[in-house]
Formats: structure tokens, sequence, C-alpha cells
């Protein structure tokens, strides 16, 4: 099997957390967006870091319908449904309570602390935390996501996130491969500054210690497994997907976000999933 690990022009061997899975499938690196590259040559494309394909959106997406289904690794479709978050409000499961705010939508009323971020981002660029006393902050982030033709997402800030942070249940080739926690990212009011001051994504998510190993409970196991079977029927069932999720108003997990697109897998922390990762590539 030829396979090819999908990346980005900042990035393009790849990030360290996905060499030794790259090396176990035999994999090539390439930039999705090279025009030389003969994608039809592969058997198997796995989207890795294509870390600039939310600022080229469209592109990206008519790239991965032209490697098509057979090939592409996840799917064009649920790469497609995942690039926007208000997949969130598409699926039947707890989330973390949302307002959309479209272009020409009435600004909402804000109450509390709340969090504002894009419908369409990754590495929690142009998010921020904002409490009662920002709320103007906030409206002007709003307006900024806004200006840019994106939607902006308002959620209430969860005070428990502040305190756990967030646990990912990472599945791969339909199993469950290993959980994680992930450390608070807005750990401060205002925008999340973003790393050296680029945009690829905030300073907090290159750390070393953002993630460490978990387990989940029982209630999170559960609404992991219904997120990915919920997933998998709709689109089939994905090579990878971290299903990330925080205690909601109650004590009840709700999920944060579905990631199936390029999330860091953190594969070089956990035993034996770089392994697991070949061994789906090759079966998938």
């Amino acid at each position: 099997m030829k396979v090819a690990f999908a990346s980005y022009d900042g990035t393009p061997g790849g990030s360290p957390d996905d060499q030794q899975a790259a090396r176990l499938a035999g994999a090539e690196w390439r930039v999705w967006s090279d025009p030389s590259v003969d994608w039809s040559v592969y058997d198997r494309v796995v989207v890795r870091t294509v870390w600039d394909y939310t600022w080229r959106l469209d592109e990206f997406l008519a790239w991965c319908r032209s490697v098509g289904p057979e090939r592409l690794r996840n799917m064009p479709e649920l790469v497609a449904f995942n690039s926007d978050k208000r997949y969130l409000a598409a699926l039947n499961q707890p989330t973390v309570p949302t307002e959309f705010v479209g272009p020409g939508d009435p600004l909402p009323s804000l109450s509390g602390e709340v969090v504002v971020k894009p419908s369409i981002s990754a590495g929690a660029r142009d998010t921020g935390r904002f409490p009662d006393d920002r709320h103007e902050e906030a409206v002007a982030l709003i307006e900024t996501i806004r200006a840019s033709g994106r939607t902006a997402m308002v959620q209430p800030y969860l005070p428990r996130v502040g305190e756990e942070g967030e646990t990912a249940v990472v599945f791969i080739g339909g199993e469950v491969s290993h959980v994680m926690n992930k450390r608070p990212i807005l750990r401060t009011h205002g925008i999340a500054p973003l790393s050296d001051g680029e945009r690829i994504a905030a300073a907090v998510m290159f750390e070393d210690d953002l993630v460490s190993p978990s387990s989940a409970t029982a209630p999170q196991t559960a609404l992991a497994d219904a997120v990915h079977a919920e997933i998998s029927e709709r689109f089939g069932v994905p090579l990878f997907a971290r299903v990330d999720m925080v205690h909601g108003p109650g004590d009840e997990p709700v999920l944060l976000e579905l990631e199936v697109i390029e999330p860091c897998l953190y594969l070089d922390t956990f035993a034996g999933s770089a392994e697991r990762l070949a061994t789906a590539i090759r079966a998938s």
C-alpha cells in the first residue's frame, strides 16, 4: 500500500508527533496544495498537519473531493462536516451551549463570563474569554470574526474547565486508543495570544505539558462512544477521531469539539498509538 501524509508548506515534513506513524506506515509527506503532486498514485492519503486549511477552506475542501473517498482519510464528506463548528448544532449529543452569530445576525445579549470564537478556526485562533466588565471586547471580537465572512460562536465560560481542563478520547480505527487530559487553554481574560505572532495557533497549544495521560469516567466514555457512533453511521468509521469534552453547567459531560481533520493525536505520549494508527491505515 502506497501512503501519503498530507501537510502544508509551513511544515512540509509534518510534525514530530506524526513521524513514527509515518515511518511505520511507509508514508511519504506531501503538501496538500502542491499542484505537482499526483495524488492518484497513492492508495491512502491521510490528512495530518494541514494547518492552513481554515483560511483556505474552499480550496482545501475542493482538494479533499478531488482526492476522493476511496483514498482520503478521513473521508471528504466527514472533513467538510467537521470544518465548520456549526456541526455542534447538527449532532444529537449534548454540547456546550452555543449561540451562532453570522454576518447580518443581530448581536446577542451577553450575560456573565463568555467565550467567543469563530466557527471556522483551529488552534484557539481568534478566541477569547471575557468577563462582565469586558463585554465590549467580546462584541469587538464578534464583529472582527463576522467581518471576515465567518460565523461567531458565543458560549458561557464554564468554570470547571478552568479547574479541570478538557478530557479527550482518541479513537483510531473505530476503537478507543487513548485518553488524555488537556490543561485549560483560556487561562486569562482577553484574546488568546498567538505563538510567536503567527496565526497558526495560540501559544499555549505548544506547551510541552499541555496534555497528560488520563482516564474517562463512565458518562464521558458513553458520550464519546455516542459521538463516534453517530458520525460513523453517517459518514463511515473514521480512521481517527478526537472527542473533546468538558463538564457542562451541571455535572454532566458535554461535547466541546469533535476533531477529525488535523488534530494532534499526541501519539508520542501514548505507547502503541503510532502502531495502532499505522495498522488502521492499512486496514482502512
